[in-house]
């Protein structure tokens, strides 16, 4: 019983009750004009469902009306997201728009009438019970009062709570069906999704590649200043490993910046034009590093610039990381319409360290992310990383 009272202490009822009595005031000024013809303000809807903005404040209604509070199942904070508050793009939102004016219109008329007639009823049969006969109720063609009659006066009432809880429920049906988000409108919220995973997965790899990097570095500067024993090597060593810190902690800060603030672009990463900083900060750490650059990199596109500095910079974490202080070739060349880039080391008994394979997934996911392939792995006496990117 009390589970069936329970939308009586919601306020939702009220406002959906609310919202379907709202299309009555055009309809009561319209009674003031021609009682004779009721059903013009109906066909005066269809014109103004036809009116890009009108769908956006149905849309607004029903989110705070129909479903006030329900966002939190549905992704939003207060708002319904299955009710899209976007103005009509085609002719079929404005199609959709008009069939939701009209149904409730129609809903409206029926609250209207229940809402009347209903407790109308219930007083007539409590008056009947006492001995008075109505002419005025057609609802009740009653010619002799009896008591018995204050039996039925709760189930007009009943009716009348059925009536607007259901209507209200049904109304709400119809708006998250007539106004739910469009095919355009599903294919664009996806496509943010989409960005929004790729940005995040983006993150973590930035994070891993670049605090990676610069651990690495801080590691292996560290170990050989103490196997040297050397006060220069020391100093050159700290050096190394304080530039190589502050540029982590740069980078730490701007990734950190695009989390707190999701609506800011991702700039200011660095680029191939800037690849002199890590050949340098991997020669002070023991590499040996030869280094051919061919092609024009300054023209590269951002996109791919940035990733392949990215993979560049993994390539010579794993080499310092598994392979120590050995020799380098590095070859970046920007052939025809393809980045290639490649990193080769000689193969040796790998050197313990942290670290869970995720570098060389994050650069094969890199290169396929922007059209390209890699291959990383054992070739011809060396352990190589080669990656093609197209530059379109």
């Amino acid at each position: 019983m009390v589970r069936l009272l329970r939308p009586l202490t919601r306020g939702t009822t009220y406002t959906r009750l609310l919202h379907l009595w709202v299309p009555m005031l055009f309809v009561s000024l319209w009674m003031f004009i021609d009682q004779t013809k009721p059903w013009v303000p109906a066909l005066l809807v269809i014109p103004l469902g036809l009116i890009p903005a009108v769908r956006r404040g149905e849309g607004v209604q029903a989110r705070y009306m129909l479903s006030p509070g329900e966002g939190d199942a549905r992704g939003e904070r207060g708002q319904d997201a299955t009710i899209s508050v976007a103005p009509s793009a085609t002719w079929h939102d404005r199609l959709r728009t008009v069939l939701l004016l009209e149904a409730r219109m129609a809903l409206g008329w029926v609250v209207a009438g229940v809402s009347v007639w209903l407790p109308v009823i219930t007083v007539d049969l409590i008056r009947i019970s006492t001995g008075y006969v109505p002419d005025d109720n057609p609802f009740l063609p009653v010619s002799q009062p009896h008591w018995a009659y204050a039996l039925l006066a709760p189930l007009p009432l009943v009716a009348l709570y059925a009536a607007v809880v259901g209507l209200g429920e049904l109304m709400t049906v119809i708006a998250r069906r007539l106004l739910g988000p469009s095919a355009a409108e599903r294919l664009a919220a996806l496509e943010e999704r989409t960005e929004q995973l790729l940005e995040r997965t983006r993150i973590a790899r930035e994070l891993h590649d670049s605090i990676g990097h610069a651990l690495t570095v801080a590691v292996v500067q560290a170990g050989a200043a103490r196997a040297a024993g050397s006060p220069e090597f020391t100093d050159r060593a700290l050096l190394a490993i304080e530039d190589t810190g502050r540029a982590a902690l740069e980078d730490l800060e701007r990734v950190l910046g695009v989390l707190r603030e999701s609506q800011r672009p991702a700039s200011g990463r660095p680029t191939l034009v800037e690849a002199d900083r890590l050949l340098e900060s991997a020669r002070t750490s023991g590499a040996k590093i030869d280094a051919e650059m061919a092609g024009p990199l300054e023209t590269v596109p951002g996109p791919v610039s940035r990733e392949g500095y990215r993979i560049l910079q993994e390539s010579l974490t794993n080499v310092l990381r598994h392979a120590g202080s050995v020799p380098v070739r590095i070859r970046i060349a920007v052939e025809g319409r393809t980045l290639s880039l490649e990193v080769r080391n000689p193969l040796t008994a790998e050197i313990p360290g942290p670290g869970r394979g995720s570098g060389l997934r994050g650069i094969r996911e890199r290169a396929s992310l922007l059209g390209g392939t890699a291959r990383t792995g054992p070739d011809e006496g060396d352990w190589q990383v080669h990656v093609e990117l197209p530059l379109r």
